[in-house]
């Protein structure tokens, strides 16, 4: 279910986008690719101990960095990082044991992240 619900969010939330002209905004999608990176900081902070907070920061700096030179440099770069933190989901758990990440949660955010990376490529005839 977690999958179905990331998808169809994925598709709703950048379809509204679209619709509104929001994603014509430089800023849009790297924004996208940092609020996904932020919810495991949130989950870490859940777990309590400092080493998973340590390297939920530390993966999280990767994305976030490959997100703002996407909004300082190429855009295309926040799309991997958006589609790159999907993928990492997928074996988020073999490099941390986070007790504060929700069972679903997983499923949902790669889900929800290839997605929404796919429908932007999709839809690469708008200014990114």
């Amino acid at each position: 279910m977690e999958y179905i619900v990331g998808i169809t969010l994925a598709l709703l939330s950048c379809g509204a986008a679209t619709a509104l002209g929001m994603d014509r905004e430089r800023v849009f999608y790297p924004a996208l690719a940092i609020a996904v990176t932020s919810y495991y900081l949130a989950f870490a902070v859940a777990d309590g101990r400092s080493e998973v907070w340590l390297s939920e920061g530390a993966i999280a700096a990767v994305f976030i960095t490959g997100a703002v030179l996407g909004f300082k440099r190429n855009p295309w770069i926040a799309v991997l990082a958006l589609g790159g933190h999907g993928v990492m989901d997928a074996f988020h758990h073999l490099l941390v044991h986070n007790a504060g990440v929700p069972r679903a949660w997983p499923g949902f955010c790669m889900s929800f992240d290839v997605t929404a990376a796919a429908r932007i490529e999709a839809g690469s005839g708008h200014q990114h």
